[in-house]
């Protein structure tokens, strides 16, 4: 064989491999996607993917939600907790990476080594502390346990990302800036921000998403079910027994959750790619 033969060979052999992977991890939401349509007695007893009948009523019925709130309700939870969160990390996280990668204070090194060490401490840790804590400020029931931490920068990947990108960032800008009478605040809002565009896009899709996503906060800190999220009313098709009552409006609810995150993905998807790439640089 020529060296050529090989090389494409080994490229279509990558490439086979790559979709069938591709497919194995898709198959699970294509299934929930064509289920979502299937009538509820043919969800399991069917297995095709072609559907033997089509039916909107698992739509119709899981949109009605719990307890006399509809899902359009959780939605609208979801996505204000959402651009709240995602407002409150950028701006939370950002100072705090401008600080930790263009400021000079005592103990820096220290202060961003602490903050490094929470990143490898389990959220299981400090579960039972926090609940403590917010339920002395009686902030259970509400949606401050998820929101005012994100105020005080606690989120460090967020913060680390933002500091790597910003340290790249050339610094004799800071110096043209200082030379035209800007100040650290100055710098700040005219340099710094719109040059790491990419890195806090970055910041703003990952929190949306793990916002969106988390299950156990808002299982553990919202009570009422007119303060439920869409993650967590899905937990309301499941019965105290663990059985789902109905698994067709379930899978319909669970396929109408996946939207935000598609749309959101693939319309930031090359910013989200290049702050990726650049947040690697070292200045």
């Amino acid at each position: 064989m020529s060296n050529k033969f090989k090389e494409q060979f080994r490229i279509i052999l990558t490439h086979c491999f790559v979709i069938a992977l591709g497919v194995t991890m898709l198959y699970p939401v294509i299934w929930m996607i064509i289920s979502s349509f299937k009538p509820n007695n043919m969800i399991f007893s069917d297995t095709n993917l072609i559907p033997k009948a089509l039916t909107l009523e698992n739509y119709t019925s899981g949109w009605k939600g719990y307890a006399g709130t509809t899902f359009g309700t959780f939605f609208i939870n979801s996505l204000g907790l959402c651009a709240v969160a995602v407002c409150a990390n950028l701006v939370s996280c950002t100072m705090a990476a401008y600080a930790f990668g263009r400021l000079k204070f005592a103990a820096k090194n220290f202060w961003f080594s602490v903050m490094m060490i929470t990143l490898m401490l389990p959220g299981h840790v400090t579960l039972v502390p926090r609940y403590i804590l917010f339920n002395t400020f009686g902030w259970v029931g509400s949606y401050l346990p998820m929101i005012v931490p994100k105020l005080l920068a606690t989120d460090a990947f967020f913060v680390f990302l933002l500091v790597q990108f910003i340290r790249g960032l050339p610094k004799d800008l800071d110096e043209a800036a200082i030379i035209d009478g800007c100040g650290k605040v100055g710098i700040f809002f005219r340099i710094v921000i719109p040059l790491a565009g990419p890195a806090m896009v970055t910041t703003a899709l990952f929190t949306f998403l793990w916002t969106w996503d988390d299950f156990f906060n808002h299982l553990l800190y919202l009570t009422s079910p007119a303060q439920f999220t869409v993650s967590r009313a899905l937990r309301t098709f499941v019965g105290d027994a663990g059985a789902v009552s109905n698994w067709g409006g379930a899978l319909a609810m669970a396929t109408l959750a996946m939207i935000p995150s598609f749309i959101l993905f693939f319309a930031l998807q090359k910013y989200f790619v290049q702050g990726i790439a650049t947040t690697g640089i070292k200045g």
